[in-house]
């Protein structure tokens, strides 16, 4: 199998993270954006169909966003992200969402109370950091459009399925390898088409097969560019089924038309193009 995984670029990923920290979380705010609220949330909420008292660890959880969220269907959430910086950020904006603690300091699981968040510094690359959450104790967990974010994800599926109940799925989404591949270029253009000037919109790709490294920009204005890991299908795949997952749920989304875009490149004029995708890994045993 082609190379997968760069270890060696954890430690960079980490601080560029913790730089754009105050960027991002100022940028989303409580609300986040479009993209998040129409796309990628709403396929989420349906593959993960997280119930009231629900352990979920949400796996880079950046601002919390999500977090809150999975609290407010009364889930209890542990949130791990490698950035100090975001943790900060999420604890700050969370304060209604306590975590319910044990008389050592440490998340108290079996607590009947719902709606809490315990928010942790973990680098999810760092599988033993990874097995201080316990084994077989989340119903689910959830990471969002983050893992072409990480520098190390084979150990990562392999710890995460050790830490789910038998049963327990784990549902990620991330940036559409198919149609975000390293340096993808969006178009927008003119044609006339039978006696008619039609504007027409699309990707052009040149590059897919091969896993790489490749620096982007995720928000445009951020600090330092962001770090971002290309996996086709078949090589991320792979390494789910390998860690002892199935595959029972998938979905890709685009825009519809009652999304407005606001320039002529906006993903909401790639209509049929969709530039996220999310998918449910369940463990059997």
């Amino acid at each position: 199998m082609p190379m997968s995984d760069w270890p060696e670029l954890a430690g960079e990923v980490q601080k560029r993270w913790n730089r754009n920290a105050t960027f991002w979380d100022d940028y989303m705010g409580e609300q986040s954006n479009d993209f998040h609220n129409l796309l990628v949330r709403p396929a989420m909420d349906r593959l993960l169909d997280v119930k009231a008292g629900h352990n979920v660890l949400d796996i880079a959880c950046g601002n919390g966003n999500f977090s809150r969220f999975l609290a407010g269907l009364g889930a209890r959430v542990t949130a791990i992200d490698a950035s100090s910086g975001m943790i900060d950020r999420a604890r700050a904006r969370s304060e209604e969402y306590p975590a319910g603690c044990s008389e050592n300091g440490t998340a108290n699981r079996n607590e009947e109370s719902a709606g809490s968040i315990d928010y942790r510094v973990i680098d999810v690359t760092d599988t033993n950091a990874l097995a201080t959450l316990g084994t077989n104790g989340f119903d689910a967990a959830v990471s969002n459009m983050a893992v072409m974010d990480m520098a190390e994800v084979g150990p990562m599926f392999a710890a995460v399925r050790g830490l789910l109940k038998p049963g327990g799925v784990f549902v990620f989404s991330l940036a559409h390898p198919c149609f975000q591949a390293p340096y993808a270029v969006r178009y927008a253009e003119q044609v006339d088409q039978d006696g008619s000037m039609v504007q027409k919109a699309g990707m052009k790709i040149d590059r897919y097969l091969t896993p790489q490294p490749f620096e982007g920009l995720a928000i445009v204005g951020q600090p330092v560019p962001s770090l971002i890991f290309h996996r086709p299908l078949s090589v991320l795949l792979t390494l789910c089924f390998k860690a002892g997952f199935v595959l029972d749920g998938l979905e890709e989304r685009a825009f519809d038309d009652s999304v407005e875009a606001d320039r002529e490149l906006s993903w909401a004029n790639l209509k049929e193009i969709p530039p996220m995708m999310a998918m449910r890994l369940r463990r059997l045993a």
